[in-house]
């Protein structure tokens, strides 16, 4: 008898699911994964429901007997065996919203976190997240239904959310008006739950955006609204994570004062040596031949001129090569897959090619070897790997928000 959380993604089970959006692996996987503590209560009641509708589909389809205690202790075991299991002991609860693959929760579980509750809305990344972690994210964060699953009471608050202007037209008792982007979102969670701390990343140029207003109410919000005590600077995962790419990003840490007595205390890491080369992240050998540019390729003329290095990584820039002189790897970027811009190239011993999606994690910081990368598109995986945070730039940060927390 096979059966396993696969059965949710049949297109004959959720064929008559009538909800706005089919929740049902994302209750049922959080369900199994708080199945040790009490925050599983909080999403037992519709997991129960639906364990028990696999089991009528199954007994229907395939003319089994299964028994619902029995399904559940097969899913059980199928999520606590995932490459990366939720710990059962554990040091402090978060939650992963904009959780894309899964970066933030890699590095808070590897230091003792659980992870409560998790949402992402892009159906390619909860393939990658749901492989490595065995838990499928909830999915639009923004839809109050979805906001309802997360759990009353957790310690950190982590996102890695998209960039938008907000308005400056309207103002609420004395704020800008955020309403209208994911950071309202973030806000009125805040808001509700009260967590610890709020633990932020994105694009270095959010603080540039809408000449400088975006960055500026996020922080007025957090501060003056919200109460928290706020902390943010840019750092690059070359200078402070030990990875060869450039890449810079804003964080921004904030501490409940009342629940957070050492807040004051919070430091930014401090930068390490770069000890580590490009060739510690790439694999070696000959890769698929897909990856390599041959020679009737319209651009290989000036890739062969440009490209002679094999200790670099070279950018394709639509129209021209650029060489990094540092010989890092470029920023990745979520378009690096599609339509030939942005796309990191090296020169092996076989030729000139692109990076390998494996490559590309590596570069952010994925232990590889055991990182599971599932069956979709290379753009597909390009596209997460430039979208995630380095991860062991995220543990770097977290180590000394544990010092104070």
């Amino acid at each position: 008898m096979k059966i396993s959380l696969e059965e949710f993604d049949t297109k004959k089970f959720k064929k008559d699911f009538a909800y706005e959006e089919d929740n049902r692996k994302a209750i049922v996987t959080h369900y199994l994964h708080n199945y040790h503590n009490g925050i599983k209560d909080h999403f037992k009641d519709e997991a129960v429901i639906y364990l028990k509708q696999i089991v009528e589909y199954k007994n229907h389809e395939e003319k089994l007997n299964l028994l619902s205690d029995v399904a559940e202790q097969l899913f059980l075991f199928e999520v606590e065996n995932a490459p990366f299991p939720t710990p059962k002991d554990y040091n402090f609860k978060f939650i992963d919203l904009f959780a894309g693959i899964g970066g933030f929760r890699l590095a808070l579980q590897n230091l003792g976190g659980r992870c409560v509750f998790t949402s992402e809305w892009n159906e390619n990344a909860k393939k990658t997240y749901n492989a490595n972690f065995g838990e499928t994210p909830f999915g639009d964060i923004t839809k109050e239904y979805t906001k309802n699953y997360i759990p009353k009471d957790f310690d950190v608050l982590c996102a890695g959310f998209p960039c938008q202007a907000f308005s400056i037209a309207g103002y609420r008792k004395g704020f800008h008006d955020t309403r209208g982007t994911l950071f309202f979102d973030i806000e009125k969670i805040i808001e509700k739950h009260r967590p610890k701390v709020v633990f932020l990343e994105n694009v270095k140029n959010l603080v540039s955006h809408d000449n400088g207003n975006t960055f500026k109410i996020i922080i007025e919000i957090l501060e003056e609204k919200l109460g928290y005590k706020v902390y943010s600077k840019i750092l690059n995962s070359s200078t402070h994570a030990n990875v060869p790419q450039n890449r810079e990003r804003i964080f921004i840490v904030a501490f409940d004062p009342k629940q957070v007595k050492n807040y004051s205390k919070f430091r930014f890491p401090e930068p390490i040596p770069l000890t580590k080369t490009i060739h510690d992240f790439l694999e070696k050998g000959k890769q698929n031949d897909s990856l390599y540019y041959k020679k009737e390729h319209p651009y290989y003329p000036e890739l062969k001129k440009t490209i002679t290095s094999k200790n670099t990584i070279y950018q394709w820039r639509r129209v021209y090569v650029r060489e990094n002189k540092n010989n890092m790897c470029p920023t990745l970027t979520a378009n690096m897959g599609a339509g030939g811009h942005n796309v990191p190239l090296i020169l092996d011993d076989f030729g000139i090619r692109k990076l390998t999606p494996k490559e590309c994690f590596a570069f952010q910081g994925y232990p590889v070897d055991k990182f599971v990368l599932p069956n979709i598109s290379n753009s597909g995986l390009y596209m997460q790997a430039g979208n995630s945070v380095t991860t062991t730039l995220i543990e770097r940060i977290f180590i000394e928000i544990l010092k104070v927390m």
